[in-house]
């Protein structure tokens, strides 16, 4: 008579082993697609999980989720070194965060001919055109060799055709004339 062998019972496998398991390898597609957040959120999970090695390695995931989030620390040794990031930012298609960059400038340097120059530049990009004149008159006004900057400057290519961009950076000779006598004859 043959012995019959009995099918080993296969150990039942512990059912919070395989949530971490699963919940790492989420995290890890959600890592590979630059989901940070979503990411850490999965590998946390795999936090509570039973085995060791795996906690580690989330651990060491999630570090890396939480540097991507915190984003790049700015440090700039000179006004016109963080004036160039904005312009970069511009340059590049990112006016929410050059915005925010320049505003913390402006806050720095309220008369800041070349910063208002950028914002003025930022705000005809986005189509803010009352701002964009309103901030470009001041920059020229505390500079006026910024109006034929202006002239040539493709960023204020909206405003071509509109007259009160015209009368800013041409203005009447006559106009210029007269008050240059009477600042002249003011002292």
């Amino acid at each position: 008579m043959p012995l019959k062998i009995a099918p080993k019972k296969q150990a039942a496998e512990d059912p919070r082993h395989t949530q971490a398991v699963q919940s790492y390898e989420l995290g890890l597609r959600a890592l590979q697609e630059h989901k940070f957040e979503k990411a850490k959120g999965h590998l946390q999970k795999v936090l509570s999980g039973p085995n060791k090695s795996l906690v580690d390695r989330a651990q060491v995931h999630i570090l890396t989720c939480d540097k991507r989030l915190e984003g790049p620390s700015l440090q700039f040794k000179t006004t016109e070194e963080h004036y160039d990031y904005a312009v970069s930012l511009i340059n590049t298609g990112d006016y929410v965060t050059a915005r925010e960059q320049l505003d913390k400038l402006l806050k720095q340097n309220p008369k800041s001919e070349y910063v208002l120059y950028g914002l003025a530049a930022l705000h005809c990009l986005t189509g803010h055109v009352e701002e964009s004149l309103k901030t470009l008159d001041e920059a020229i006004q505390a500079k006026p060799a910024l109006r034929f900057q202006a002239r040539n400057d493709g960023d204020f290519q909206n405003l071509a055709e509109d007259p009160r961009f015209t009368e800013l950076l041409y203005p009447d000779p006559g106009a210029e004339e007269s008050e240059a006598q009477e600042e002249a004859s003011a002292y």
